[in-house]
């Protein structure tokens, strides 16, 4: 049976920061990888393989500062660097997300997650 997984990951970089567009294409910023490769290292040293099937994810969003910021630009990096880290095989599985922005925290910012199997 897979376990929950509990991390606790610094702020994702904006969407606008995340990806970059060379003419037409749209690839992932010098930021962005560097995001993916922190979170790689932390699922890594905790020895997490990818869940299969459905799952659940709950978010506790944790701003750098007091700036106006929606939490849908937050998601779309974390989701997809978990799912490049191997928290998961596809970003597809989450079944359930639930997210709470809570207080700013700085000078950096936190995201709480909680990864579980769907029963």
């Amino acid at each position: 049976m897979e376990l929950m997984i509990v991390l606790e990951l610094s702020y994702p970089p904006s969407l606008n920061h995340y990806y970059r567009h060379v003419g037409p294409r749209v690839l992932i910023s010098r930021e962005g990888r560097l995001y993916r490769e922190r979170i790689t290292a932390i699922l890594r040293s905790q020895g997490v393989t990818p869940m299969t099937g459905p799952v659940e994810l709950e978010l506790e969003i944790y701003p750098p500062d007091y700036r106006r910021r929606d939490l849908d630009n937050t998601l779309k990096g974390l989701l997809d660097s978990l799912q490049y880290a191997g928290a998961y095989g596809d970003d597809s599985q989450i079944v359930r997300l639930e997210v709470f922005k809570r207080e700013p925290l700085p000078p950096d910012g936190v995201l709480a997650v909680r990864l579980f199997p769907h029963v």
